[in-house]
C-alpha cells in the first residue's frame, strides 16, 4: 500500500501543492516491473505524516505488515521493490533483517503483527 497524499518526501518540509512526493512514488513504482507475488494499492492515508512518503507491506492475515517512511520517491523506489519481493516470498512476511535493503531497513516506522 502506498499512501498517496504523503505531501512530505524524506523528512523534507511538506509539499505546498500538488503532485504530492506520495503520489510521485506510486508513479515511480508503477513504472517498474513489479516482482513475483507483489501489486501496489494507493491509499488515501497511512496516518504516517511526520514520516512520509509511506508504504505499507502487507500480504494478508497470515502475515506481519510493515511500514516504512521517510521514503523519497526519487531514491527509493527500486530498494523499496526488493524489500517487497522479499517480503512476498516468506510465509509469516518477516524477511532475513539484512537480506533487506539497508536504505528501506533503516526507515521503518512499524511492524504489525497478523491477525489472530
Amino acid at each position: 500500500m502506498v499512501c498517496t497524499t504523503c505531501r512530505r518526501a524524506a523528512g523534507g518540509a511538506p509539499a505546498a501543492r500538488a503532485p504530492w512526493p506520495g503520489s510521485q512514488l506510486m508513479e515511480a513504482l508503477e513504472s517498474r516491473p513489479l516482482p513475483p507475488g507483489v501489486t501496489l494499492r494507493p491509499v488515501q492515508c497511512l496516518a504516517a505524516c511526520a514520516k512520509g512518503c509511506a508504504v505499507a507491506l502487507s500480504g494478508g492475515p497470515e502475515k506481519w505488515t510493515y511500514v516504512y517512511g521517510g521514503l523519497d520517491p526519487a531514491q527509493h523506489a527500486d530498494a523499496l521493490l526488493e524489500a517487497a519481493a522479499l517480503h512476498a516470498r516468506t510465509g509469516d512476511g518477516i524477511p532475513p533483517w539484512f537480506d533487506t535493503p539497508a536504505e528501506i531497513r533503516s526507515r521503518a516506522v512499524a511492524r504489525v503483527p497478523p491477525r489472530e
